[in-house]
C-alpha cells in the first residue's frame, strides 16, 4: 500500500454518510443486529430550522448525536418537547436506554433533570472543559 497517498480533505456530507453506512454494515454483520434507524425531529419556522434533535436507534439503544435549540427559543419548553418526542419514539422502537455525549459548557444539567446520569468523563476535551458520556435507562412500561 506504499502507493496510497493519505492527505486531509474537507469532507462532503456524502463522504461522511458513506463512512457511516460502511460502519453500520460492518457492525450489523459483526453483531447480527440490523435494526438501525435514524431518529429526528425538527421545528421549522419560515423554512428555517429553529430547533431539532437527531440520532439513531440500534440494538435497543437510542443514541442522540445532535440536539439544538436556537438561543432566542431556549428556556420555553421547546427542548423538553423535542427530547420527550425522541424518548417516546425510542421506547416505541424497543430501546431500553438513551445515550449521548455533551460538553460541560452545554446542557448536562438539562439532561440530568430528564433522568440522565454521567457514566464517563473525558477531561480537557476541549481544553479547559469536559466531555460527558451520559445515559438514561428506559424502564419498560414507563
Amino acid at each position: 500500500m506504499s502507493d496510497v497517498t493519505v492527505s486531509p480533505v474537507e469532507p462532503t456530507a456524502d463522504d461522511v454518510q458513506c463512512l457511516e453506512d460502511r460502519l453500520y454494515e460492518f457492525n450489523s454483520r459483526a453483531t447480527g443486529i440490523a435494526d438501525g434507524e435514524m431518529l429526528a425531529f425538527v421545528v421549522r419556522e419560515r423554512d428555517a430550522i429553529v430547533a431539532g434533535i437527531c440520532g439513531n436507534t440500534w440494538g435497543g439503544t437510542c443514541e442522540l448525536r445532535q440536539f439544538w435549540v436556537e438561543a432566542s427559543r431556549r428556556h420555553r419548553g421547546l427542548g423538553t418537547k423535542l427530547f420527550e418526542a425522541a424518548e417516546q419514539e425510542a421506547r416505541r422502537r424497543g430501546c431500553t436506554q438513551i445515550v449521548l455525549m455533551t460538553f460541560s459548557f452545554q446542557a448536562p444539567a438539562f439532561y440530568e433533570r430528564h433522568g440522565f446520569e454521567v457514566i464517563a468523563t473525558i477531561d480537557h476535551h476541549p481544553r479547559g472543559y469536559q466531555n460527558l458520556l451520559m445515559r438514561k435507562r428506559l424502564e419498560s412500561g414507563s
